[in-house]
């Protein structure tokens, strides 16, 4: 493949953006790239970059894009809505329309606010948890990412993760002094904390996605829940990347947890910008105007945004018998094979999956259950496999940390040209390592 076009453009990127990028992975350092590719086009299963080049993507926007890319419902919503208007700062019906449709799929919602971002979702949640308990400490589990407020930038994973290191500078002492990290897991360490330490709110992925998929123990969410609950703590479930993948109702309605708030991300927007956060009435009526927790912003529900939701989230509920199974099945059918592939080439892996998302550890451990595991993978290997799959018409989360997404669009040929490159990075990597 030819890049030349896309290395101009991350020239001229560099001048005047950091790094070239609006997001740290983006630039494909972590995979030894001279430059990312740049993105024009999407259509389905596929994406084009500024070359020509052809891909099949997995990331899928890291991951709001469940239908693919441009699909005609969400496109002809958002055509219509864009015709009427494309900011108000006032409020709109059809956004009162999409915060009843998410509090019909995820009945622990009993009241939403929409925000612009996953990042200002938790950012919110937070806030609210440290006013309803009135304490100030929370706790969250390492590896997990929950955006890059700076509470919640202790111990990350996602793009931290992909740098190499675990902590963003810039964040005070005392931010992180409030802010306590527990191994995820580590169910004695959570009990240590929460029943010594006041704790406002656990904030966590109820299924890690940001130091690559970790399939968590259901006992250990159903204790976790029990805990918070004997010890006053809130409970947030950070569903920014499995709401609404998993199952309409996200990782609470697949596990069957009940959390007492909840944090959402695009794909309420059907990739385009929104988030929202969630939960019981009475901690959402904290929220101002009603009460003096302050939330604003002027993007906040905004009409072309919301319609997309809107027409994302009709889609998936109308759908839900078949779509969510149908998925699955695609997610079992490449990841079987996959490591019948690697296995073939004597290539250490282990594939972690759930729902429409999964991540190809490359370690020589039986099992990735936290970060520690996830941080034994061998990140050259990693790199040979992005680069061969890349140079063959794959485009994958440029970092090992992160997950595969897989859309409605992904055909049965695509799943099968998936494996047959899939195939290749894995001879090449069992070749570099003398197998």
């Amino acid at each position: 493949m030819n890049h030349e076009i896309s290395k101009e453009i991350f020239k001229k990127a560099q001048k005047y953006i950091p790094g070239g990028v609006n997001s740290p992975v983006r630039a494909f350092k972590s995979v030894h790239r001279e430059a990312p590719i740049f993105a024009c086009k999407g259509e389905g299963a596929k994406i084009w970059d500024e070359d020509g080049n052809e891909y099949i993507d997995y990331i899928c926007s890291w991951g709001p894009l469940i239908l693919g890319h441009n699909h005609p419902k969400i496109i002809n919503g958002v055509r219509e809505a864009i015709e009427l208007g494309s900011s108000f700062g006032l409020p709109t019906k059809r956004e009162v329309e999409l915060a009843e449709l998410i509090t019909k799929c995820c009945p622990s919602i009993e009241m939403v606010r929409l925000t612009t971002s996953g990042t200002e979702a938790t950012m919110s949640a937070v806030r609210l948890a440290r006013a309803y308990t009135n304490r100030n400490k929370i706790a969250k589990f390492e590896g997990c990412y929950h955006g890059h407020s700076d509470a919640l930038l202790v111990k990350s994973g996602s793009g931290l993760l992909t740098e190499g290191y675990q902590d963003s500078n810039g964040i005070t002492e005392g931010v992180l002094k409030d802010t306590v990290t527990i191994p995820f897991g580590d169910f004695d360490t959570l009990k240590d904390v929460l029943e010594k330490r006041n704790i406002a709110c656990l904030i966590m992925e109820p299924v890690p996605a940001n130091m690559g998929v970790i399939y968590p123990n259901i006992e250990f969410l159903k204790m976790v829940r029990e805990l918070c609950t004997q010890t006053g703590t809130l409970l947030i479930f950070d569903e920014v990347i499995s709401g609404f993948r998993l199952a309409l109702g996200g990782a609470q309605e697949y596990f069957g947890i009940t959390p007492d708030m909840t944090t959402l991300g695009k794909i309420i927007g059907g990739g385009y910008p929104v988030g929202a956060f969630g939960g019981k009435a009475e901690i959402m009526q904290l929220v101002a105007p009603v009460g003096r927790v302050y939330h604003a912003g002027t993007l906040s529900g905004n009409p072309v945004a919301v319609r997309a939701g809107y027409e994302m989230l009709t889609y998936l509920s109308d759908n839900k018998e078949t779509l969510y199974k149908e998925l699955e099945e695609k997610v079992k059918y490449i990841t079987d094979r996959a490591k019948k592939s690697a296995e073939k080439y004597g290539v250490n892996i282990v594939i972690n999956s759930i729902g429409s998302l999964f991540t190809i550890f490359f370690t020589e451990k039986k099992e990735v259950n936290n970060l520690e595991d996830a941080l034994s993978s061998n990140t050259e290997n990693f790199a040979i496999y992005f680069n061969t799959m890349l140079e063959n018409g794959i485009i994958c989360p440029p970092s090992q940390f992160e997950a595969h997404f897989v859309s409605v669009a992904h055909t049965q040929e695509i799943l099968d040209r998936t494996l047959e490159v899939m195939d290749m990075a894995f001879k090449a990597i069992g070749e570099k390592n003398g197998k």
